[in-house]
């Protein structure tokens, strides 16, 4: 049964067409991925499934009862409440639902003693009560508020909303949404603003725990393929379904363009054996032959699949020398917090170190000390009299919000010098997927993706030999990143890159910085899914150390036992020893001897198996008197 039906959906800005005609359906308990270029209309599809936009055309129809959140990317609540009072206000369906049952119940004890009361009915009503606690997740929900917080990355509870930063509200938004479990759960970019262990609870969570649909928007190619069943696809106001996650949709999405391509060949061919004819034949000017002009007019009037469009990046290089990047003992502290202490990195050519760890840990500090923008507490940064940076930043503050695409990237030039040439500004920002007519749209306007390409395409423009990229994924389309990624690998970039994304971190990545808390950072060389492996041994093997200390200190703290003696019994015990296991010795060889004698089995056939049970009681007595004599002389000696 859909959770949520939507039909003929319909949406424009201006002159262009963002959604035209999509129907889409969304059933109990899938988990749905969208999936699009920016600014191709994920988030707006998004908001009007939410029933945060109004379509210019068409409807959306939800279950009659279903419960539906939306994730926003600027969730809003009370300034004044605190993160626990936020996340607790997800609850309120389950709260009403405990509530409504504990006066039912209340009801049901006074009326108890009451002649003439309706008990069968109370009792209905309270079944129908604990039906829904039990639906909306049962009877113990309050732990899961403090609980999903801390998962999330929000230790303090207490902390007021109206405190936070954007990315801590986002987490706090994100907990109240997993607590309340709707029906429909529409999350845009969840994983934006997170660290990489969060985002592997998170994609744990959704794919095992969370019993809600999902229609997810995300760039994370891991959590795709992990979380999701089946995908959506946005390309030119058309909506396309694919089962499957992220690889499944490449590979289905590749045969979709193949056929395409065929069916393309095959109406060009006839389009052209048409004219053909039509230009050879007078003929065709006739009554009779109508209906095949006309068939061709239609074919060569159809408009043939369009192809992806994908951002053609490339970075200016400029020579490299043989010292490029030293941190010697460096030490970062910042707002009395020690991040980095004694830090010993030197960069080579075509090192790309990825940089990850908690938030707040010291990521970004990192590359602000590396540009001059911190001073370090301690140590020396040492960069190369030939190395130039390209700072790549989190807030993407290279950016005017009131200025034009155009204005940013090229101020009031025309042309722009792209390498060794000479380059029209519409051209070099096609290479960016923004065509002409956008060009004069204000930056703040356009959505997060499109805007880190913006600041890709101005900074892109400035000769460079060292990448610092600090989370350079978030909100970009996966498109985008695998430019970006070939982009990198190509140029056999050298960079120092901070980022949560770890199929990114997997492809271009040749080390891994981790940052541990408390000023410790540890190197591992290879990319991420090498790093998580060494750390789960590390993690395993100072584990099991850790428990041989605690094993050894706690022995040798316990006090030395005296070893007991044989008491008076025992020495009597085993005095006696010898004697009773040669009697137990010879009653065996007795029943041996029996046993093998021929005539016992002629004479008294019928006592063979009482014998035989006799023997191998002996048999054991031997053996039990051997054992506890050997234990005699053990505690003696």
């Amino acid at each position: 049964m859909p959770v949520l039906t939507a039909k003929g959906l319909t949406k424009s800005f201006g002159p262009r067409v963002i959604l035209d005609g999509v129907d889409l359906a969304i059933e109990r308990g899938e988990r749905v991925g969208l999936v699009g270029i920016n600014g191709g209309g994920k988030s707006t599809l998004a908001r009007i499934v939410a029933g945060a936009m109004e379509p210019d055309a068409g409807e959306v129809v939800p279950r009659r009862d279903a419960v539906i959140e939306y994730l926003a990317q600027e969730p809003r609540f009370d300034p004044d409440l605190t993160a626990e009072q936020v996340v607790r206000s997800g609850l309120e369906l389950w709260v009403a639902a405990r509530d409504r049952h504990a006066a039912i119940s209340a009801r049901l004890g006074e009326a108890a003693g009451e002649a003439g009361a309706d008990l069968e009915g109370l009792l209905a009503e309270q079944a129908e009560a604990a039906a829904e606690v039990e639906r909306l997740g049962g009877w113990d929900r309050d732990h899961v508020v403090v609980s999903t917080l801390t998962h999330l990355g929000v230790p303090d509870p207490a902390q007021r909303f109206g405190d936070m930063s954007g990315g801590e509200k986002r987490r706090t938004a994100l907990a109240r949404l997993l607590v309340r479990e709707p029906d429909l759960a529409i999350l845009d970019e969840p994983t934006n603003h997170l660290d990489t262990e969060t985002i592997e609870w998170l994609e744990q969570y959704l794919s095992s725990r969370y019993r809600g649909a999902l229609l997810l928007i995300t760039h994370d190619r891991y959590v795709l393929d992990r979380v999701v069943t089946r995908t959506f696809e946005i390309d030119r106001g058309q909506l396309y379904t694919y089962a499957g996650g992220w690889s499944a949709y490449l590979e289905a999405k590749a045969e979709r363009q193949a056929l395409q391509a065929r069916t393309e060949a095959n109406r060009q061919k006839f389009v052209q054996q048409e004219l053909e004819w039509l230009r050879r034949s007078p003929s065709a000017r006739t009554t009779k032959q109508k209906a095949r002009v006309q068939r061709a007019e239609a074919a060569a009037s159809e408009r043939g699949p369009g192809s992806d469009r994908t951002a053609a990046l490339q970075l200016e290089t400029t020579r490299l020398g043989k010292t490029i990047l030293e941190l010697r003992e460096l030490v970062v502290d910042v707002a009395g917090r020690r991040l980095v202490d004694g830090l010993e990195l030197q960069l080579q050519r075509g090192d790309r170190v990825g940089i990850v760890g908690p938030n707040g840990a010291g990521k970004t500090s990192l590359l602000r000390v590396v540009t001059g923008e911190l001073e370090p507490a301690g140590g020396e940064v040492v960069i190369g009299k030939n190395t130039r940076f390209t700072y790549f930043d989190q807030a993407r503050r290279g950016l005017e919000n009131e200025a034009t695409v155009w204005e940013n990237v090229a101020g009031q030039r025309e042309k722009l010098q792209v390498g060794d040439r000479a380059m029209d500004v519409r051209s070099y920002m096609a290479r960016f997927l923004f065509a002409p007519e956008r060009l004069r749209e204000k930056v703040g306007a356009l959505s997060g993706g499109e805007r880190a390409r913006v600041l890709l395409a101005k900074l892109l423009l400035q000769p460079a030999n060292v990448l610092l990229l600090d989370e350079p994924t978030n909100d970009l389309d996966v498109a985008t990143l695998g430019a970006l990624e070939e982009m990198i690998l190509e140029a056999n970039v050298t960079a120092l890159i901070v980022s949560h994304d770890r199929y990114f971190l997997d492809r271009v990545a040749t080390s891994i910085l981790d940052f541990e808390g408390e000023g410790r950072v540890v190197r591992y060389v290879g990319n991420y899914d090498v790093f998580r492996r060494l750390k789960q041994q590390r993690r395993a093997a100072a584990a099991s150390e850790a428990a041989e200390v605690a094993k050894a200190a706690a022995a040798k703290a316990a006090p030395a036992k005296k070893k007991a003696g044989l008491s008076w019994k025992e020495k009597r015990e085993l005095e006696g020893m010898v004697e009773a296991i040669e009697v137990a010795e010879a009653k065996l060889e007795e029943l041996d001897a029996v046993l093998a004698d021929p005539a016992t089995y002629a004479e008294r056939g019928d006592e063979v198996p009482a014998l035989t049970a006799e023997r191998d009681a002996a048999a054991a007595a031997v053996e039990q008197l051997m054992e506890r004599w050997e234990a005699l002389e053990a505690k003696r000696d």
